[in-house]
């Protein structure tokens, strides 16, 4: 009687190789997607940013034709409302800083003859600034160079013509991710091979409800943020309360840090206009709104949908503002939770379960 023996176990070093060997395959693949992300960046950062609107705005549409309104019509006034509260967080700003540029000026003209006063006195001891002598040289300095100066004017021209593009994606990927997010999808689906695509489905249904969620909440957070930071700034007396809380507001999408530093202007008016101590308030003010987020908020609003761990956030930041700047901060944890959720229900496929196409259960809802 012959005993077969048992397939030999592959050694360590076989299966670390392996390993190795994918983690790299993978590393090269993110790579080449970042690569390409930066090289494009003109047309990324639109797409992706039409995409974000359209979570944003998803569901808002969703609801009205719920409720009887026709899908053109529900899609116009979402688009319309988001203009709308754009339009309002703009005006805002323009008439508080126009209405209170008279006494920043005055004060800030005050500051300055403050500080040439410190500076001029010991232990300093530096001498008086002319403002004559200052305003010849600033002459030169233009005059010398003139050329440079005119190529930056080039440069802010080209700039305008990239935001113009750039809009202008934004505003129609947003409108056909309303209007024909099935089609898109299934466009997208239909590059891979067959076997794929429930896989894809599932992971794309994922996808897109951790896109939408995370979107909300983030509205969410910001808004609570804004509003806990500029009201501290209104009682304590700081200049520009109402736009401090819309630069509060905007700067919230970027997590972790954005809300923060933007704060920080709260701070250094506070500390310019009204002394140390009340910078001191206003500092403990922003770092009690920041902690009612990280430790409230976020927990109870994301819940399990949004399931990344605030040191992979914190990193994702990170490495995202390294790679894109400020757009790379920007989309670094959305794309992060998305894929993390994409994958986590790619793993846990089960081909027997049916399942819809993620867009159209929002933007295209069953008649």
């Amino acid at each position: 009687m012959t005993v077969s023996n048992p397939a030999p176990r592959p050694s360590g070093l076989r299966t670390g190789a392996v390993f190795a060997g994918r983690v790299l395959v993978i590393a090269a693949a993110v790579g080449l997607v970042a690569w390409i992300a930066v090289t494009l960046a003109n047309v990324v950062v639109p797409l992706l940013i039409g995409l974000v609107v359209a979570a944003l705005l998803v569901p808002f549409s969703a609801l009205l034709q719920r409720h009887g309104v026709p899908k053109c019509l529900a899609i116009v006034l979402a688009l319309l409302s988001l203009v709308a509260g754009v339009a309002l967080l703009v005006f805002l700003v323009v008439w508080r800083v126009s209405e209170q540029l008279p006494s920043l000026e005055d004060r800030t003209v005050s500051l300055i003859g403050n500080v040439q006063e410190l500076l001029r006195h010991p232990p300093m001891g530096l001498p008086s600034v002319d403002l004559d002598t200052v305003s010849t040289d600033a002459r030169t300095f233009v005059e010398r160079h003139a050329a440079d100066l005119q190529r930056g004017v080039v440069v802010a021209g080209a700039t305008l013509v990239h935001l113009g593009e750039g809009l202008f994606i934004v505003t129609f990927v947003t409108i056909f991710a309303l209007t024909g997010g099935r089609r898109m999808w299934e466009w997208v689906v239909s590059l891979f091979p067959r076997a794929a695509h429930h896989r894809l489905g599932v992971a794309g249904e994922a996808g897109w409800t951790t896109l939408t969620h995370f979107i909300r909440v983030q509205v969410v957070i910001a808004a609570t943020d804004a509003i806990g930071i500029a009201l501290g700034a209104a009682l304590l007396g700081v200049p520009l309360a109402g736009p401090i809380g819309v630069v509060v507001f905007v700067g919230a999408f970027i997590p972790v840090v954005g809300a923060f530093a933007a704060g920080a202007v709260a701070v250094l008016l506070a500390l310019v206009f009204q002394g140390w101590v009340v910078a001191l308030v206003m500092l403990a003010v922003v770092v009690l709104v920041q902690q009612l987020e990280g430790q409230v908020l976020h927990p109870f609003l994301t819940g399990s949908v949004v399931a990344v761990h605030p040191l992979a956030v914190l990193l994702a930041v990170i490495a995202g503002t390294t790679i894109g700047g400020i757009a790379g901060g920007f989309f670094a944890v959305p794309l992060a939770a998305t894929a993390n959720s994409m994958i986590r229900a790619a793993r846990q496929d089960d081909p027997d379960v049916e399942v819809a196409l993620p867009i159209p259960r929002s933007a295209e809802p069953a008649a």
